[in-house]
């Protein structure tokens, strides 16, 4: 898979929620400034609103399926029926690996904030998100960004520059495969009534 995503000035929207890492501009792999954590992030302009683009976002089960080149299986967890703070999410990748993690922070139609609960062995934090901003009513610029420690510890000189390269990768394709779906819509109106969200559209 090419990476074709290039990061523009939205690179200066603010790190994830709970932190006191400043952000850094000019690169698409780096670590936060202040804080030795990797962060990986790719921006894209879609031509939905700023609803509708972070319905698409989180998406879960057979629609997100019909999107999202990284997923093998998704579901909510502990009888969510949909995405909100403090709701858990099962994820299995198309490399069979299996992360349970948590909404931090779900805030429609601006921002989204998750961490692992439970996941690979080789991760000691994982984090991600997303940050929506209106062009105007049928324009959004979206940022999805990652954060990551590796363990152990002493690997991370090696580990960090391969986890910044493999997950450039897969952030890449599905912030791709995202603007693909929000030009889709069968795709969009779906993921508003799943979320939710069609009700905050006048």
């Amino acid at each position: 898979m090419r990476d074709e995503f290039d990061l523009d000035g939205l690179a200066r929207l603010s790190p994830f929620p709970g932190t006191n890492c400043e952000s850094s501009t000019g690169a698409d792999s780096l670590n936060v400034a202040g804080c030795g954590v990797p962060r990986i992030e790719r921006t894209v302009q879609v031509n939905v609103s700023a609803v509708e683009a972070f319905a698409v976002s989180q998406t879960t089960g057979p629609l997100r399926l019909k999107w999202d080149p990284f997923i093998r299986e998704q579901h909510l967890l502990d009888g969510a029926e949909r995405p909100g703070k403090g709701v858990r999410t099962s994820t299995t990748s198309r490399h069979r690996l299996r992360m349970i993690s948590m909404y931090t922070s779900y805030r429609p139609p601006t921002q989204v904030g998750m961490k692992m609960v439970k996941g690979p062995s080789f991760f000691e934090a994982f984090g991600g998100g997303w940050q929506f901003k209106a062009v105007d009513d049928s324009t959004t610029d979206a940022v999805w960004r990652y954060t990551f420690t590796i363990r152990p510890k002493w690997l991370a000189v090696v580990g960090d520059p391969i986890g910044q390269w493999l997950l450039g990768r897969d952030i890449a394709a599905r912030i791709g495969a995202f603007a693909a779906a929000c030009s889709n819509p069968e795709i969009v109106a779906e993921a508003l009534v799943q979320t939710g969200l069609g009700e905050s559209i006048p």
